[in-house]
C-alpha cells in the first residue's frame, strides 16, 4: 500500500490541516493518509498547550470524517528526539509491505536542510510538498526524482495564532472543525 505520512504537532489541528489531508486523499495516488501526531518537533520550542492525549483525540475527530485518512500515534512508541528520518525508518521496518511518502508544507521544505539526515530522507523516501504563501518551492536537481510539489489549495492558518486567539477568547469557529472547537472550549485548552 502507498501511505502518505502527514505529520505534525497538531496543537491544535485546524481547518487547514483537514483541507490539505482531504485534498491529498482525494487527488493523489495514495491508498491511505496517516495523520501522524508528533510528541515534539525537534526544531520547535516545547510549546505544550494541550496534552498528547487531547491532541490525538482532536486529530481523530478530523480523520474519521475523511475517507482514506486515519490518525497515527506511532511516534509515541519511539524514543526522543523525534527525528523524521528515524520515524520513517521505524515505520518501514514495522510495515515493510507499505511504501511511505512524507507530506510536508513549503514552509517545512524551506527549512528541510536543517532536518536530521535530510539527504537520506530525500534519497530513501518520496516527499510531497504542498504550497504555503510566502514560500517558493525550489527542488534541487538531484532531489527531483523523489521530491514533488502538489498543486493543493493554499490555506493560511496557524496553530500558534489560533492558540493565542483562543487564549484571548476570540471566536475561532471558522478556523477549527466544530467538534474540535467544542472540545477545546469544554476542556479549557489554551486558555
Amino acid at each position: 500500500m502507498k501511505i502518505g505520512i502527514f505529520g505534525g504537532s497538531y496543537n491544535p489541528i485546524h481547518t487547514g490541516h483537514a483541507i490539505i489531508a482531504n485534498y491529498i486523499a482525494q487527488n493523489c495516488d495514495f491508498d491511505a493518509i496517516w495523520m501522524l501526531v508528533s510528541p515534539q518537533n525537534p526544531l520547535k520550542d516545547g510549546t505544550k498547550g494541550a496534552s498528547d492525549y487531547d491532541r490525538i483525540r482532536m486529530v481523530e475527530m478530523v480523520s474519521r470524517r475523511i475517507d482514506k485518512v486515519s490518525t497515527s500515534a506511532f511516534e509515541f512508541t519511539l524514543n526522543a528526539p523525534y527525528y523524521t528520518y528515524n520515524t520513517l525508518c521505524a515505520l518501514s521496518q514495522k510495515f515493510p509491505e507499505h511504501e511511505f511518502t512524507l507530506i510536508i508544507g513549503a514552509d517545512n521544505w524551506a527549512s528541510f536542510h536543517r532536518w536530521e539526515k535530510h539527504e537520506q530522507i530525500a534519497e530513501q523516501y518520496q516527499i510531497m510538498v504542498y504550497p504555503r504563501r510566502g514560500y517558493d518551492v525550489e527542488i534541487p536537481e538531484h532531489q527531483r526524482r523523489n521530491v514533488h510539489l502538489v498543486d493543493a489549495p493554499m490555506i493560511e492558518l496557524s496553530s500558534t495564532e489560533i492558540r493565542a486567539a483562543v487564549a484571548e477568547q476570540k471566536n475561532m469557529s471558522f478556523y477549527l472543525p466544530a467538534d474540535v472547537y467544542q472540545y477545546i472550549l469544554e476542556h479549557k485548552l489554551y486558555m
